[in-house]
């Protein structure tokens, strides 16, 4: 008996395979091209976006409510503990207990910063949280008014007066003008028939410049001479001669 009659299939046996065989194909197919994954839609999304809102909010007020609590206190007190829970270093808060160790004592956040060389950052952080004895608070508010005084009375107001009009009494008011200097600003105003700019007081022979400066503290123009024109087509050399500058 040939043994390849054994593969000899009727119709239906033929039909039957070929419908199992397109079968396993459309499987694969469906497999590899259709995304069987629940579909999301944009609700979902915003759903999980505000879910994950809640969980991060709730991070952070975990990790603010697990920061210590900070009241107010004396700097002059401060322990190594305490010193590590405001941010010091090892070597800030020792040099404060070296400082308290000979008997002195903090009284400002000035003198804070100074002993301990912290940064400007902490320090802003924690001085809201010093709290100095009464007698020291009413020392500094009383140093402050004191400062505030004499700031008050070292600016004297200056009224000034016309550079033009001055008198050589009045020039000699200033520290470092004597008679001879006042007579020279005043002969070299004659000369150019007054000031037209304040540059012009620099011009002055053996006016030092730091003198004028100083000058021009209490001096101004307050008017200026009147100017009358020539016309320079007419103008005679003594005419020139008359104007400042040209000789």
């Amino acid at each position: 008996m040939n043994w390849l009659s054994r593969f000899v299939l009727t119709s239906e046996q033929r039909n039957g395979l070929l419908t199992i065989t397109l079968i396993i194909i459309g499987i694969f197919v469906a497999y590899y091209y259709i995304d069987f994954q629940p579909a999301y839609t944009n609700h979902n999304h915003q759903k999980e976006r505000d879910l994950q809102a809640e969980i991060d909010s709730l991070k952070q007020l975990e990790i603010q409510n697990q920061k210590p609590n900070i009241y107010p206190f004396n700097p002059n007190y401060i322990t190594d503990y305490r010193g590590y829970v405001l941010g010091m270093t090892p070597q800030e808060i020792d040099r404060l207990h070296r400082f308290r160790a000979s008997g002195k004592f903090v009284n400002s956040a000035v003198d804070f910063k100074n002993i301990t060389q912290i940064s400007d950052s902490l320090l802003k952080a924690i001085t809201p949280y010093f709290k100095f004895p009464d007698w020291v608070t009413k020392r500094q508010v009383k140093q402050l008014q004191n400062t505030t005084k004499r700031t008050t009375a070292n600016k004297a107001v200056i009224i000034k007066k016309n550079l033009n009009t001055a008198t050589a009494e009045d020039l000699q008011k200033v520290h470092g003008i004597g008679e001879r200097l006042s007579d020279r600003i005043i002969k070299y105003r004659k000369k150019l028939g007054g000031f037209l700019t304040e540059a012009q007081l620099y011009e002055v022979y053996y006016l030092a410049p730091e003198i004028a400066k100083k000058t021009l503290q209490y001096f101004e123009l307050q008017t200026k001479p009147s100017i009358q024109k020539i016309d320079i087509n007419q103008a005679s050399i003594a005419e020139l001669a008359k104007i400042p500058y040209l000789n």
